[in-house]
């Protein structure tokens, strides 16, 4: 079977477990109702994508291909669109700002490439009369620290940033010091705001550094778990809890298992 006949095979399979006769509980989907879906099944790509196994990404890469044929069916029941338009969508659309590759524009780098892409989607807003600022297509929905690396991201190609991570350094002590002020003279939504401001400078440290922040964080989060649980072992094989422990034993049993 070519590709496009196995794409063509999963459709149908689609269409199948939609129509009448098919499965109860996919005929009773809607797109609101399968929401959390698309975004696990993202989750799991990245976690699969983190586990570098291949067997695992091409499981999950299918399970995500799936949702996208399951909005597009029930659009096709209501005549909103086909499969087929969504394929057609993206296929202008990667043509349409890639003209360096399908057109005669030069580049020199993929720092270019951005720009363009930028310009671009500013230039497709305007004639649509959609939301044209340099900051729009990033989704109020993302995780937040994805979702301030996307804002910096699109507000460094046009233009706006530090010319390198030594300004941003300077910025997170900046934010770091008015944050104590905050929390020693003001209420808890100043704090907020300050605790806020840090985050985001740190979030365009990691840009600057060519890190994602929800990356770093996530694997920050996966070495605190991994060293605290080493904790608990150590504990349990003498009979106590971490509440049995001063301070001063926690940091040093902390120190021992982050040393192990």
């Amino acid at each position: 079977m070519t590709v496009g006949e196995r794409f063509e095979k999963l459709v149908d399979i689609m269409h199948r477990l939609r129509a009448p006769g098919g499965c109860p509980w996919d005929g009773e989907q809607t797109h609101e109702s399968i929401k959390p879906y698309l975004i696990e099944e993202a989750y799991e790509v990245l976690e699969a994508i983190d586990s570098q196994d291949d067997a695992e990404l091409r499981s999950e890469l299918g399970d995500l291909l799936l949702q996208v044929i399951f909005h597009a069916e029930m659009a096709s029941e209501t005549s909103r669109f086909e499969i087929s338009d969504v394929i057609d969508s993206i296929c202008d659309k990667m043509v349409r700002r890639h003209p360096h590759v399908f057109g005669d524009t030069a580049v020199t780098g993929s720092r270019e490439v951005l720009e363009n892409w930028s310009k671009i989607k500013q230039q497709e807003r305007k004639h649509t009369g959609d939301d044209h600022s340099a900051l729009a297509g990033v989704p109020k929905a993302m995780p937040a620290l994805l979702r301030a690396h996307r804002i910096t991201e699109k507000a460094s190609t046009a233009g706006f940033d530090w010319s390198d991570a030594t300004g941003v350094l300077e910025k997170l002590r900046e934010e770091l010091a008015e944050l104590e002020r905050a929390i020693a003279s003001e209420g808890p939504e100043r704090v907020e705001a300050e605790l806020g401001d840090l985050l985001f400078a740190a979030t365009s440290l990691a840009r600057h550094l060519e890190i994602r922040s929800e990356d770093a964080l996530g694997k920050a989060t996966d070495r605190f778990e991994r060293r605290y649980r080493a904790m608990e072992a150590i504990l349990a094989q003498d009979q106590r809890d971490m509440s049995d422990l001063s301070d001063e034993e926690k940091d040093a049993l902390w120190e021992r298992v982050k040393a192990g």
